[in-house]
């Protein structure tokens, strides 16, 4: 059955009566209608995001139903796991803002920033920093937004298990569609990301540490600049 845009079962292109009717066009098209009215917008099916949004905040109530608890107890490829660290741990976003969206989250099931330890703070950052390393080889980022929604009303999605945002960027890369349609075009898939970037850690990890090793040394404990003694 073919139909034209926000149209079931009316003439479309290549269709009887349609602006490209192809020779054979009628031997396969049926006759059946389904009841509705046009209204000049396409449709954009997401079904899979409705075990997501018919919940929210509700559907993640501990560690057993967090999905960020239960994602390293699967297969990397199955949770799109990038990386695994010592008590944190990268993966894609499932609902990504830009492709190559990634999430940096603590392993301990807790909700604030404040609430991670001295390691878990220094990890955070160096998976952040490495996998920012990771995106500007495998996609030539030339820009990211990095940031932790806190709470329900700070705009986190799962509040209850604290993560990061690393989103990469490119000029232009913004466009009218999430002001019109609350849709996003993303133009590559989760797994073809998720592997991209799991193989280029290696290497994003050993170009961090070079690039680490030239900058200046810390300096000694002491007044740091605008300090008085």
């Amino acid at each position: 059955m073919t139909g034209a845009p926000g149209q079931q079962g009316g003439p479309g292109p290549g269709s009887p009566g349609g602006p490209h009717e192809g020779p054979d066009d009628g031997s396969v098209t049926d006759g059946f209608q389904l009841a509705g009215t046009p209204d000049g917008f396409g449709r954009l099916w997401n079904p899979h995001r409705m075990a997501y949004v018919s919940k929210g905040q509700e559907q993640v109530t501990d560690e057993s139903t967090c999905p960020f608890c239960a994602a390293p107890a699967r297969s990397d490829e199955e949770s799109l796991i990038v990386a695994r660290g010592t008590t944190a741990y990268v993966l894609c976003n499932l609902y990504p803002y830009n492709a190559g969206h990634l999430l940096v989250c603590p392993y301990r099931h807790v909700p604030d920033y404040t609430d991670l330890t001295v390691e878990e703070t220094a990890e955070l950052a160096r998976l952040a920093q490495v996998a920012m390393t990771a995106l500007r080889r495998t996609s030539s980022a030339t820009g990211f937004n990095l940031g932790m929604n806190q709470g329900m009303t700070g705009g986190a999605g799962i509040a209850a298990h604290l993560h990061q945002h690393i989103v990469p960027r490119w000029g232009g890369d913004g466009n009218f569609l999430p002001i019109i349609a609350q849709t996003k075009n993303i133009t590559v898939t989760l797994d073809t990301v998720r592997s991209a970037v799991a193989g280029a850690w290696a290497d994003a990890e050993a170009e961090f540490a070079a690039h680490q090793s030239r900058q200046p040394a810390a300096a000694p404990d002491g007044p740091g600049p605008g300090t008085r003694e």
